[in-house]
C-alpha cells in the first residue's frame, strides 16, 4: 500500500517578498493555494510544516493540517524532517516536498513524482519543465537543471547539476527546474545532518548539498510549468494568469 506524505514548508521570512506565504491571489493566501493543488493531487495526507501561527491558522480555517516547526531552519527540507520526527511515530515510505511558491502546480506532476518513487530505486527525485526561451537561461531567478541526454515527457534521468547562472555546455540539456523534492525516510535523515556545502550557500540551492555529498538525484520531465513566486514582478504574473483559475 503507498504511504506517502506530502509536506509544504513554509515561513514569513522571505527577504524578497515578506510575507510571501499569505500575499492574496484571487482572494486566497497563496499558501492555501499550494495547499489545494497537493490535496487535489489525491496520494496522501498534506501538511504544512511552518515557523509562523499565521500560517497554521489559514491553513486550519480552510480545514487543512499544519504542523509548527522551528523558526530557525535554513532550508524547506531541515523544516520538514523536524516535522517528521515530532508528528509521524511509524514514518511514511514517500516523504514529497513541495514548495509553497507553485501555486499554479498542476496536480498531475505530484502524481508523476509519488508513481516514479513507489516504483523505481532512488534516494532523491524531482521535477523539470521545459524552459520557454533562451532568456530563461539567463534569468538568475530560475533554476535551472542539467542532463546528460535529452529528457522525454513522464520519464526520469540523473541530474547533472543545478544552477541559477553558468556558462552553457552545448553538448548537454538544460530545463526548467519544478521545486518539488521526493525522498525516502532514510536519504531525508542522511542528508539533513550534512553540513551545507558551498555551493549550497553560494548558489541558494539545497539541493547542492546532496549533490555535493555523492546523493544523486532523479528528474522527470513533466508537462506542468508552474511559476515560483519570488519577487513582486512574479506575483503579479501569477494573479494574472490565475485570475480566471
Amino acid at each position: 500500500m503507498n504511504n506517502t506524505v506530502i509536506l509544504i514548508p513554509s515561513h514569513l521570512r522571505a527577504t524578497r517578498l515578506p510575507n510571501k506565504p499569505l500575499l492574496l491571489i484571487n482572494n486566497k493566501p497563496m499558501i492555501v493555494h499550494c495547499w489545494q493543488r497537493a490535496i487535489d493531487s489525491k496520494i496522501g495526507e498534506v501538511y504544512v510544516a511552518t515557523a509562523d501561527e499565521e500560517i497554521a491558522k489559514v491553513i486550519k480555517d480552510v480545514g487543512g493540517k499544519s504542523i509548527l516547526t522551528s523558526k530557525e531552519h535554513k532550508t524547506g527540507s531541515d523544516r520538514i524532517f523536524e516535522a517528521i520526527e515530532k508528528n509521524f511515530s511509524k514514518k511514511p515510505d514517500n516523504i514529497i516536498n513541495l514548495q509553497g511558491d507553485m501555486p499554479n502546480i498542476d496536480p498531475s506532476a505530484i502524481k508523476l513524482l509519488d508513481k516514479f518513487m513507489n516504483n523505481n530505486s532512488y534516494q532523491i527525485a524531482t521535477l523539470a519543465t521545459e524552459l520557454n526561451s533562451i532568456k530563461d537561461l539567463e534569468n538568475k531567478n530560475i533554476v535551472k537543471i542539467e542532463t546528460k541526454e535529452e529528457m522525454q515527457i513522464n520519464n526520469f534521468d540523473n541530474a547533472l547539476d543545478f544552477f541559477r547562472l553558468k556558462n552553457i555546455n552545448k553538448d548537454n540539456f538544460y530545463y526548467h527546474h519544478v521545486g518539488i523534492y521526493g525522498y525516502q525516510y532514510e536519504t531525508l535523515k542522511k542528508f539533513i545532518s550534512l553540513k551545507r556545502s558551498d555551493n549550497e550557500i553560494n548558489r541558494s540551492l539545497e539541493q547542492m548539498r546532496a549533490m555535493d555529498n555523492d546523493i544523486s538525484i532523479s528528474v522527470g520531465l513533466t508537462n506542468s510549468y508552474p511559476l515560483g513566486v519570488d519577487t513582486i514582478e512574479d506575483l503579479e504574473e501569477i494573479r494574472n494568469i490565475m485570475k480566471n483559475g
